[in-house]
């Protein structure tokens, strides 16, 4: 073989040995994920609904990877605040967000965010879908709906309902109750869900629109009482609960979403080893009992499935903030 010959060969063979590296890199590095404490910023505080999904999540990561799946509790602002500090977190694949319908309905209600959910952050997916109920101290006199109804027009703005704050899913569904019963309470923001089902079974407020997976083990233990189920149906996990249509509100449907999203910028084979994991995860027994006994179902869309459905809740939340006159309090 010829000496030109042999310096091609050569030539060839190292960039074949270099494309190979390459490629068993950009694998090493998609594999590689996670290899230290994933962080997940929940914009809520502890006790809450986003919580009451986080967590068990939290634990089967940790059972799946080897690795932890730190919980951030960052509440404040009807969740906005937490948002904005996971925005700015390193688009590394460490620090993740766990919203829900909430910041969907924040850039019509908070006009002034330092954040975009839509632009500032990669849709992952989306982990649980629930309905909302309605939910009161259980020493309230009424024992069902209509009893319930029939004092709070009987009792004209001396009710009030408690919210994880201003903004959120659970005060649009009070207002969008005032709309349909013609009736009137005052609205009570917290800053989270826990602080509100606190106080509600503590007596300080009358009543709540809740998330399922925030208040179905309360229910269960008798702490608060539940009255009706939004939507068209009953709950499969409480079956004795009358949905909104068996009461006489057809057109009641308020469901709580929670979803995981990444800051802009993250590498697409770091969402891609994070999205598998997420649906991995799904397929746990464990995991799915604890999404049934709260009435949710688990993910079901695909990455950009879950990131057009954001958009339309985006609009469609808009539109409910408009035609209520909804305002922060």
């Amino acid at each position: 073989m010829t000496e030109s010959r042999i310096q091609r060969r050569d030539v060839l063979l190292g960039a074949a040995a270099a494309g190979l590296g390459l490629a068993s890199g950009s694998s090493w590095a998609q594999s590689a994920w996670p290899s230290k404490p994933v962080t997940v910023v929940v914009p809520f505080p502890a006790g809450g609904g986003t919580d009451a999904f986080a967590r068990p999540l939290a634990a089967q990561f940790s059972k799946s990877t080897g690795k932890t799946l730190v919980i951030d509790n960052r509440g404040g602002a009807g969740g906005t605040l937490g948002a904005s500090i996971a925005s700015k977190a390193a688009p590394d694949g460490y620090t993740l967000f766990m919203g829900a319908v909430h910041h969907a309905i924040a850039p019509s209600m908070y006009p002034k965010l330092d954040y975009d959910i839509e632009k500032d952050f990669i849709p992952l997916a989306l982990l649980a879908n629930v309905p909302q109920v309605l939910v009161v101290n259980p020493k309230t006199p009424s024992t069902n709906f209509k009893q319930f109804l029939d004092h709070i027009k009987r009792n004209p703005a001396k009710l009030n309902y408690g919210s994880a704050g201003a903004g959120t899913s659970h005060h649009l569904a009070g207002e969008l109750f005032k709309q349909q019963t013609g009736t009137f309470i005052t609205h009570i923001p917290y800053r989270g869900a826990g602080p509100a089902l606190q106080d509600l079974m503590g007596g300080n407020v009358d009543m709540m629109f809740d998330g399922l997976g925030s208040s179905a083990n309360h229910i269960k233990s008798g702490r608060i009482k539940a009255l009706m189920v939004s939507g068209p149906k009953r709950n499969p996990a409480f079956p004795d609960v009358p949905c909104a249509s068996e009461v006489g509100l057809p057109d009641y449907t308020v469901t709580t979403w929670y979803g995981l999203w990444a800051p802009k910028g993250t590498p697409a084979d770091v969402q891609a080893r994070i999205v598998d994991e997420i649906k991995h995860l799904g397929t746990a027994d464990e995991l799915k009992a604890v999404w049934a006994s709260n009435g949710a179902d688990y993910g079901g869309m695909t990455q950009q499935q879950f990131g057009a459905f954001v958009s339309s809740e985006v609009k469609r939340w808009a539109a409910v903030v408009k035609a209520s006159g909804a305002k922060l309090d």
